[in-house]
């Protein structure tokens, strides 16, 4: 949901930038690796330490990479397979990176059994439903559901929560109660979101499939 609209917003708010690294002579896939560098070292770094804050910060400088090397793409004409397949891995190990770090912490010094096993069906759940959109596509369906809880969805809501919950630290009360709700509402959308798409994968699929099988049943019966 937050895909369809902020992408458009934030291309356009982006535009300027990504020229100036296509006149400084900077590749789309070198902005891609950069940024994903930037977000493992953010998450790596200073989640396991309990340091949400800055560490929402350094992330959020990085995580706008995904957006700019597709823009610097456009603008150089050159989109190419190879870049959409590194972009996609990438971002694959990017959101690993924040749940594995919200994981490692709430493993050791956050001292909560349950919220590791959340932050941990956030990564893996997260990967599931890209990977149910990417195989549809790859045996010829159309895929045509977004979900409930998108890639965009998941990183807003986690980061948010994450940066305002490191604001305990501060001294402002209560607020790192926020992390583990959004945890459980990433975790819980994530699995709405499969279902979405598993079950619009088995209709299509239904549907593809009935499709072949009416012109052969037709040519069979033809004398």
């Amino acid at each position: 949901m937050l895909n369809k609209y902020a992408r458009a917003f934030f291309t356009r708010v982006l535009t300027p930038f990504a020229a100036f690294l296509i006149r400084r002579g900077v590749s789309p896939d070198a902005v891609t690796l950069i940024g994903t560098a930037g977000v493992m070292a953010g998450a790596l770094a200073f989640f396991p330490r309990g340091e949400f804050f800055w560490g929402t910060i350094v992330i959020t400088l990085f995580v706008f990479s995904d957006l700019v090397d597709g823009n610097m793409a456009r603008q150089l004409g050159r989109s190419s397979r190879w870049g959409a397949f590194l972009d996609s891995t990438l971002d694959r190990v990017a959101d690993s990176a924040i749940f594995g770090g919200l994981a490692l912490w709430y493993a050791g010094s956050g001292d909560d059994n349950i919220l590791c096993a959340v932050s941990i069906f956030c990564l893996a759940s997260g990967q599931v439903v890209s990977y149910t959109k990417a195989r549809g596509e790859a045996i010829g369906l159309p895929v045509a559901v977004n979900g409930l809880v998108e890639r965009a969805e998941r990183l807003v809501i986690t980061l948010v929560a994450a940066g305002l919950a490191g604001l305990h630290k501060f001294g402002v009360p209560g607020i790192d109660v926020l992390l583990p709700a959004a945890l459980w509402i990433v975790a819980v959308g994530s699995l709405v979101t499969l279902v979405q798409r598993v079950v619009t994968v088995r209709r299509e699929s239904a549907e593809a499939d009935a499709a072949t099988e009416a012109p052969a049943q037709g040519s069979e019966a033809t004398p």
